[in-house]
């Protein structure tokens, strides 16, 4: 069986520090095809690494629970 990768970039707006990093990471963790992810501050960018396919609308919903707002998928 070929385990595929997938990797999307998420742009937050409103991540300031560690605590933020950190919500957004756990709160994106709890979906269970998502295997890493990587917050970058500097970039405001969230890196999210999935073992299968996963509509843009959950990581959306995940980040926007943590009072975080997704400017682009890529």
């Amino acid at each position: 069986m070929f385990n595929k990768k997938i990797k999307k970039v998420l742009e937050v707006e409103g991540m300031h520090c560690g605590h933020c990093a950190s919500k957004v990471e756990n709160s994106l963790k709890e979906i269970p095809p998502i295997s890493k992810v990587k917050v970058n501050l500097d970039k405001k960018q969230v890196e999210v690494y999935l073992t299968e396919e996963v509509d843009n609308d959950t990581l959306i919903n995940a980040i926007e629970k943590v009072d975080f707002e997704v400017k682009n998928i890529m």
